[in-house]
């Protein structure tokens, strides 16, 4: 059973990156939006910027850069499966000995994949810019496998929304609060320096937590407990995303 569904896994999720190589811009696009704030904020804002480090503005902000490449790119989830609710592919798909869990995971394994490439051109100009990093393999491990955990959890709210929206626009509009939340964060500046709900607001969310754990194994510092409210912060949302989506794709081919 499980060998059917990674083969139909795998089927499928050669269709949807064929259509991603046949219109190359979409993971362009992604990446576009977080290059121009790492340019702006690097040479037009960070330098009135004190984060009360003796890092680089640069390295103290790509993390958040980064979470935002992600955000920007899990809405072309959504969008591409709204369209194929609406093109009919859902009930052909039926009609075929397919496993049904294997058409969502296909989309899936796509958004991972193309977020990833996103991810590695985003830090490519980062480091042309300028930032640097002594961290050892293994921190860098656990940097990818936080981004994999934080990409997986935003993509099952894209399939939530993908099922769930009636227009194209609706199915990415969500998206955009998920891009706002960094900035609402230790993201660019530190929390201390935001006025008191905010600060509330900004120390208490996901954000901050992965971002402070982020920054730290860039920096080879101890992540402290950042790292733990990180994980169950992305475990939990990605569970409640998973169960949710699941619950919604059931309804819509029942």
């Amino acid at each position: 059973m499980t060998a059917h569904v990674l083969a139909d896994t795998a089927v499928l999720t050669g269709r949807s990156l064929r259509h991603i190589l046949r219109s190359p811009d979409t993971i362009i696009t992604t990446a576009v939006t977080p290059i121009a704030l790492m340019l702006l904020f690097t040479y037009v804002l960070g330098g009135a910027i004190d984060t009360g480090s003796q890092e680089s503005y640069i390295d103290y902000m790509l993390p958040g850069i980064l979470l935002i490449t992600i955000a920007s790119g899990v809405a072309y989830t959504a969008y591409r499966l709204f369209l194929d609710l609406q093109g009919g592919i859902f009930e052909r798909f039926q009609s075929m000995p397919i496993s049904r869990s294997s058409v969502l995971w296909a989309h899936v394994v796509t958004s991972l994949t193309a977020n990833l490439v996103s991810i590695a051109i985003v830090t490519g100009v980062a480091l042309i810019m300028g930032f640097r990093t002594g961290a050892p393999l293994g921190a860098w491990i656990a940097a990818i496998g936080i981004l994999i955990l934080f990409t997986l959890a935003l993509t099952w709210i894209a399939v939530i929304a993908g099922l769930s929206a009636k227009t194209v626009d609706g199915a990415s509009a969500f998206s955009y609060p998920l891009i706002f939340l960094p900035f609402i964060s230790s993201a660019f500046v530190p929390t201390t320096s935001m006025p008191g709900p905010v600060a509330w607001f900004a120390e208490n969310q996901p954000v901050t937590s992965i971002v402070d754990t982020l920054r730290a194994l860039f920096a080879q510092e101890a992540v402290g407990s950042d790292v733990w409210i990180a994980l169950a912060w992305l475990v939990g949302i990605l569970v409640a995303a998973h169960l949710g989506a699941v619950a919604i794709y059931r309804r819509r081919i029942s």
